[in-house]
Formats: C-alpha cells, sequence, structure tokens
C-alpha cells in the first residue's frame, strides 16, 4: 500500500500558507484548524513547513518579535517530502529516522497531498485488524 490513498482519501483542500505570511496568522491558522504543521506554498511547491516546534523555537529564540515576521524565514526548509508511489511503511521509517510528524506528498515538484504520521500509524492499524478478522474468519469456517 502507498501513500497514494491518503491523496485519494482527501477530499478537502490542503490548508497552506504563504512565505510572505506573518507569523502570528500562521499559528492562528494552526489554533483554528486544530492542526499541527502548515505546509508553505507557492506555485504548488512546497517550499517548507511551519509547525508548532517552530512556533517554540522561535519564541525561546526570539520572544514576541517572532510573530511579525515573515513565516518565510522562520519555517523549516526545505521540506522533507515524498512522492504518491511511496509505500506506507517507507514513509513511517522516513518519519522515524528524521524525527518529524508531518509530509508533504509531491509529484513532479508539486504537492498533491500531506500525511501526518496519525495518519500513517491509523491505516497500518486498520489493516493489521482487516488482516486479523480475515484470518480469523478463516479458521472459524475451517
Amino acid at each position: 500500500m502507498t501513500v497514494r490513498i491518503f491523496v485519494q482519501d482527501k477530499a478537502h483542500e490542503i490548508v497552506q500558507a504563504r512565505r510572505s505570511d506573518p507569523v502570528s496568522r500562521v499559528i492562528a491558522l494552526l489554533a483554528e484548524r486544530r492542526i499541527g504543521c502548515v505546509p508553505i506554498v507557492e506555485d504548488g511547491q512546497v517550499l517548507g513547513l511551519f509547525s508548532e516546534r517552530d512556533v517554540v523555537y522561535g519564541l525561546a529564540r526570539e520572544g514576541a518579535g517572532l510573530l511579525e515576521r515573515p513565516v518565510g524565514e522562520v519555517m523549516t526548509a526545505p521540506a522533507v517530502t515524498i512522492e504518491s508511489h511511496t509505500p506506507v511503511l517507507s514513509a513511517l521509517s522516513l518519519m522515524t529516522k528524521r524525527r518529524i510528524r508531518h509530509l508533504p506528498i509531491v509529484e513532479g515538484g508539486r504537492m498533491i497531498g500531506f500525511v501526518s504520521i496519525g495518519d500513517l500509524v491509523k491505516s497500518r492499524i486498520d489493516r493489521i485488524e482487516a488482516e486479523a478478522e480475515a484470518m480469523r474468519s478463516y479458521i472459524q469456517s475451517a
């Protein structure tokens, strides 16, 4: 199974910001949407990511002055990305090794989806539970 399922399953628009947006506006977007990370995108290309961690580190480093800076100056860049043909287990492995929680899905250099580690873990658990149920059914019918 590949991460393409997360592109097909999501009918809604991906929340994103532009590098010129003030940090305060992007923080408000995180809070309003109850999400932990926003891709910073221009012309379909992912320039970086801005997450709750960037907020915490930035405030510790700069104080309240951070809030008025353009998010492009404080985002994590370049963003680690994956392609839609990436297997779910490979994406999970990459996230674990790189200690990241969000991955933009790209094709031809353009973002087509966005996945969190929670999405991937839930997908794996659902698949394992389905396989276990199929095994139980098989054993009971034998």
